[in-house]
């Protein structure tokens, strides 16, 4: 990768994007899931433990007990809240750019500067093209940073104006793991974070055949997490609260209400679901549950494979110490076993296609796959508005 490194001139637009040094907040629509903004990192981090005052004690926190059935993830790794909590895995997207370029002292600068600077991408006459290759380097630049930092994988975000756009998607996850080869980041630590429609999903399998791994957003339906398991995504999210939030203030949902018939929550009732589909028809994906509120949210999805935690619910775990003979109280709610035994309806065990698709969601999983890609796409739009006020850099 040809590289001519000069200095933008970040100062000038730190001050009009500049939210306060202590923390970064994400924008409308956005997910802040494993968004790291770091000062100064020397090593890279192990899995979540406990603290040293809790196993001299001869106890466990509650975080070391629900770490015993799901991988616990930060939502929200901001300055010295990584000591606390480390990450285990990490999300490179637009909202990381701008948080990046409004705080320009933190250590992921001259990634972006790099990119800002790369002689590939200003010797490029169409402007489009040219802001389009520097956002293509920032994101590769800074997941490239964070597979330093992180031991697990790291997720790209692809342009979410191309969700309903297969080929586009193929083509810009082909472009991205080039750049991501050209660093020496193996396609192995990576994951292609695409939206839930169904030309993502479509991608997500052609993708998947070629051995690149996808993490499939925006799923707050059955039909969508069944899909994307069926496509064979490797990572299917799925946002509990935002679920809920939609239905205290909207009915109509037919899922939803069946879920609230039954006296389950929605979201707690769909992760339920999809990981019972994955694991009973023998799916390889994993499930990640995000937008998670509150403690008894996380308890009751213990076994899911990951659960995306904010801080304030981590930090209410780990400052509650539970004796050795306390922790066996913690309940697997999900479970392979438990899947086994799951009845799903013949309509619920069809072959997905962009009908049945269309068809089975319903006004929930509109609703709030729109707003979701509406917030992603206003922040994409900011940071090509961004670099287009820093470029040209100086001398250039």
């Amino acid at each position: 990768m040809s590289l001519t490194l000069q200095s933008p001139p970040f100062s000038a637009l730190s001050s009009s994007l500049q939210q306060g040094r202590s923390r970064f907040l994400p924008g409308a629509g956005s997910t802040a899931s494993n968004l790291v903004l770091f000062n100064n990192v020397r090593k890279s981090f192990p899995l979540i433990r406990a603290s040293s005052s809790s196993l001299d004690t001869g106890s466990n926190t509650e975080l070391d007990a629900v770490s015993s059935f799901s991988e616990i993830v930060p939502d929200t790794v901001i300055f010295d809240d990584f000591e606390r909590f480390p990450p285990t895995a990490a999300t490179v997207s637009s909202s990381l750019l701008l948080g990046i370029c409004s705080l320009p002292d933190t250590v992921f600068r001259n990634a972006v500067e790099m990119a800002l600077a790369d002689s590939t991408c200003y010797g490029l006459e169409n402007a489009d093209l040219r802001l389009s290759c520097f956002v293509n380097k920032a994101l590769v630049n800074v997941g490239g940073d964070l597979a330093k930092l992180v031991p697990g994988r790291v997720s790209t975000e692809v342009d979410p104006r191309l969700a309903y756009d297969t080929h586009g998607i193929i083509r810009k996850v082909h472009d991205l793991l080039k750049l991501y080869n050209e660093i020496n980041v193996p396609p192995e630590r990576l994951l292609f974070k695409i939206p839930s429609t169904w030309q993502g999903i479509e991608a997500s399998r052609l993708l998947e055949s070629e051995g690149i791994q996808t993490h499939l957003t925006f799923v707050y339906s059955f039909a969508q997490a069944a899909a994307a398991a069926q496509a064979g995504a490797s990572v299917i999210q799925i946002f509990v609260g935002r679920l809920r939030d939609w239905a205290r203030n909207h009915s109509g949902d037919p899922e939803i209400e069946a879920a609230i018939s039954r006296g389950e929550d929605p979201g707690l009732a769909l992760v339920t679901k999809a990981y019972n589909y994955i694991h009973k028809n023998g799916h390889k994906s994993k499930l990640m549950a995000a937008a998670v509120r509150n403690k008894q949210d996380l308890f009751s999805l213990l076994g899911v494979d990951y659960i995306i935690a904010p801080l304030k619910v981590l930090q209410s775990l780990k400052d509650s110490v539970t004796a050795p003979d306390e922790k066996y109280s913690f309940v697997r709610r999900l479970s392979p076993q438990s899947a086994a035994l799951y009845n799903f309806s013949k309509e619920e065990l069809v072959k997905w296609d962009q009908l049945s698709l269309a068809s089975a969601m319903g006004p929930a999983a509109v609703d709030l796959l729109a707003g979701g890609l509406e917030g992603y796409v206003n922040q994409a739009k900011r940071v090509e508005e961004l670099f287009g006020k820093i470029w040209p850099p100086p001398n250039v």
